[in-house]
């Protein structure tokens, strides 16, 4: 008598790839995709294919964030020091032999163009969280001042290209898994008392410093120019005051319930800069005002809200620390992005996380998000 085997359906197939998966993250990522596609599609429809792309940028952020998320978080950690290793040399060979446009040198072409800071934004604290993994339960002053060496070199490097946006993005990550290992408030609260002042000093002596032939020494040129342009941006309102102060306007006209989809008419007479990259909060302010504003903040504090939960209910050091860092990356994003838009912040080159266009941050983003499904797989697995 010969025995037969039910095959299992696809479904029943299919289902274990599925299994683990944070269904609340899912939902705030889902929120906010589908406000950044209504935003896309007013603010960019008469830019090509630009709402088109960024659809395309969403699905292929989904794939990488699926691929990403099948890896266990053991392996994540054997992949750290290459990945760092691999980066912080291609920014070496960036320093040397890289490629220079509109003044910056961000670029190496290795077969294709490639911009190797973009790498380190997950590179550096999936590096820093293996090194206090390692040292875990031994933890010394000595193993901080190494920690911040291997935060430096990068974020040194990404200053000198000279890349602001991306060495705060990176600074932010790496300064998280720092903290969140336990770094001690004394050694916490001097620099943030410095920082303060040095912020008072500015403001108060804006005058004298932002002077024509003041050297800051520390910052470029262009640099201290967004700072002093941050600080009075009506000194010079049809230059490099602009962009701050039709973004102002376009928060500010939005009101309460906004213009309506389609409506905004700073939008699209094109008076806000970059209204479908970096600037695409103005747009989206003015057309959907406070309601709209509220409902997208909201969004941003559910997806860190649940990131930090997948932190705390982590089983490793490793994956506490990764996962905190990879949620603060989305906290830096929207809050550098909304906070130079309001202008409150410098003017630097940060996209609004699954809002702004943009292939490469899109691709960061399911890197991020993929880490952070891969760690809470991983516990509800363990679990059942």
């Amino acid at each position: 008598m010969s025995a037969v085997f039910q095959q299992p359906s696809l479904f029943r197939r299919i289902l274990p790839v599925f299994q683990g998966f944070d269904g609340l993250l899912a939902l705030a990522v889902l929120m906010l995709c589908g406000a950044g596609l209504v935003t896309m599609y007013s603010s960019g429809y008469d830019h090509g294919s630009r709402f088109m792309d960024h659809g395309r940028n969403m699905l292929l952020a989904a794939g990488i964030m699926f691929v990403v998320a099948q890896i266990p978080p053991q392996r994540l950690m054997s992949l750290a020091l290459p990945l760092y290793v691999l980066g912080v040399g291609l920014l070496v060979a960036v320093l040397l032999f890289g490629i220079t446009k509109k003044g910056a040198t961000r670029w190496i072409n290795i077969g294709i163009v490639v911009q190797p800071s973009e790498l380190l934004k997950i590179a550096t604290p999936l590096m820093l969280a293996w090194w206090f993994q390692r040292r875990e339960g031994q933890l010394r002053p000595l193993d901080f001042a190494v920690s911040f060496v291997l935060l430096a070199l990068p974020v040194g490097l990404i200053m000198k290209q000279p890349d602001l946006g991306t060495s705060l993005l990176v600074l932010a990550a790496g300064l998280a898994v720092i903290f969140f290992a336990g770094l001690p408030w004394k050694l916490i609260v001097p620099p943030v008392a410095v920082g303060i002042v040095a912020v008072s000093l500015i403001v108060g002596f804006e005058s004298q410093l932002c002077a024509d032939g003041v050297d800051w020494k520390v910052l470029h040129d262009y640099q201290k120019q967004r700072v002093c342009t941050l600080l009075d941006p009506t000194k010079d309102p049809l230059g490099k005051g602009f962009h701050i102060i039709q973004g102002m306007i376009a928060i500010g006209s939005g009101g309460v319930g906004g213009k309506g989809f389609m409506q905004g008419t700073q939008t699209h007479l094109e008076f806000i800069p970059e209204r479908t990259t970096d600037f695409i909060f103005a747009a989206y302010s003015e057309e959907f005002g406070l309601a709209g504003n509220l409902f997208l903040l909201f969004s941003f504090l559910f997806l860190i809200g649940r990131g930090l939960m997948i932190a705390l209910e982590a089983p490793t050091l490793f994956s506490r620390l990764l996962a905190g860092a990879v949620t603060m990356i989305f906290f830096t994003y929207a809050f550098v992005n909304m906070g130079m838009v309001s202008g409150i912040l410098p003017v630097v080159g940060v996209p609004l996380p699954f809002i702004s266009y943009g292939g490469t941050a899109m691709v960061t983003l399911g890197l991020a998000l993929g880490i952070l499904m891969s760690i809470a797989r991983a516990r509800r697995l363990m679990q059942t």
